[in-house]
């Protein structure tokens, strides 16, 4: 089981895709990367055991990185096959947040990848959810689903402008679009602290170019200040330590070596201790960096909530410049009453023309499944499972390799 950031892997007890194929921080993959990967031992252990790929978050997850997955996997499974022949399972939301891209550069979805064409996937669309109860707060939602968002509507959320949760116990998250408004809103919160403050200076060593890379992709910022209170967000994956990236927690004090100890809003202790970044190349170390895999998170951006559900959240969705970003931040909450709206602007609430339209294909591609299913007897149901599953551990059975 994995997903396509490190929040919505924490769910499923699971990894991230990136982690999990040896694909990680990579934007490419070179035949000598390749080669690299089939060398370590615990990805043929893996792939060895793996049957059944669950990828959730899709909508995040890039096109041409579903397709380097596509090429890892044959290249551990059965070459000719789409995934090497295992079944893979995508789950999403195209209506949230984009794959992030660089400035000036367009966000391909998966749907337009090679791999996409290539194992030809069966749509089941799922129509219930779970998070809400509240019925106008599934109005509002589906609503915007629909590009159906009138004065109605509009008046709906505006309702909550400047209201205050009603709640004392829960100290709502503030969302915000951009970093620096979160980044001001944190270092404000660490201010009122009256405790004494530790710093952790990040170290570096290597390309200097490639310092400046890892810098900006781990998260970790190179001068970490934190006090015992301080609300904090893990930014790196240590799964036999207990963490993602994006577990939550708060600093409850220092242990003997000064590093802090992180109770994470799970309940589990954590000691944060330096983490190392690097890139490498044939098995050399060109670059790394090593910090306390910290950051503050009183306040996050909308790209970091999603796949979390809150009580109660305090939003500012002035700034929006995405499709998806009023949709996933609205979304996160249970109820209309536990959101505290700070603003809004025009494209907070407006949905991507493309996926509008690829959400409707999707839908009738999923009904006209759900038909041909429903016209079949027990007994054709039967035999076709049973054909599958045949054919699916045919093709997972390393003995058959060659025969591809």
């Amino acid at each position: 089981m994995t997903a396509s950031t490190g929040i919505a892997a924490t769910h499923l007890n699971g990894l991230t895709i990136h982690s999990w194929s040896g694909l990680g921080i990579k934007d490419t993959l070179t035949d000598k990367d390749l080669a690299k990967l089939r060398r370590k031992f615990y990805y043929r252990k893996r792939f060895a055991r793996t049957k059944v790929l669950i990828i959730d978050e899709i909508s995040m997850l890039h096109a041409h990185q579903l397709d380097i997955v596509n090429r890892i996997c044959k290249s551990f499974k059965q070459p000719l096959l789409p995934f090497g022949g295992l079944q893979v399972i995508l789950c999403g939301d195209f209506f949230q947040l984009p794959p992030v891209t660089k400035e000036n550069t367009k966000a391909k979805f998966v749907t337009e990848s090679f791999s996409w064409q290539e194992m030809r996937p069966k749509i089941c669309y799922l129509d219930e959810q779970y998070r809400q109860k509240d019925n106008e707060m599934t109005k509002i939602l589906n609503a915007i689903r629909e590009n159906e968002v009138n004065e109605r509507i509009f008046d709906l959320i505006l309702a909550r402008e400047n209201k205050n949760i009603a709640t004392t116990s829960i100290k709502p998250t503030r969302l915000y679009t951009h970093n620096a408004n979160v980044d001001a809103i944190n270092n404000l919160e660490l201010q009122k602290i009256k405790e004494k403050s530790i710093a952790y200076q990040m170290y570096a060593k290597g390309n200097k170019k490639l310092i400046e890379v890892l810098k900006k992709s781990c998260l970790a910022p190179e001068r970490l200040i934190l006090k015992k209170g301080a609300m904090v967000m893990f930014v790196k994956n240590n799964f036999d330590r207990g963490y993602v990236n994006g577990t939550l927690g708060r600093v409850t004090g220092f242990d003997e070596n000064k590093l802090p100890i992180v109770k994470a809003f799970s309940g589990k202790i954590i000691i944060a201790s330096p983490e190392t970044w690097a890139i490498e190349d044939n098995d050399e170390v060109l670059a790394s960096v090593s910090q306390i895999p910290l950051r503050f998170a009183w306040a996050i951006t909308v790209h970091k909530s999603q796949g979390m559900t809150l009580d109660a959240a305090e939003i500012d969705l002035s700034k929006s410049f995405e499709f998806g970003m009023g949709y996933v931040a609205l979304s996160r909450v249970r109820t209309l009453k536990g959101i505290k709206l700070l603003g809004i602007n025009e494209i907070a609430l407006e949905v991507n023309p493309e996926i509008y339209e690829l959400d409707k294909e999707l839908q009738k591609i999923s009904r006209d499944n759900a038909k041909e299913i429903s016209k079949m007897g027990w007994l054709e149901k039967r035999k076709r499972q049973k054909k599958f599953v045949k054919k699916f551990n045919f093709y997972n059975n390393e003995s058959n390799r060659e025969k591809f």
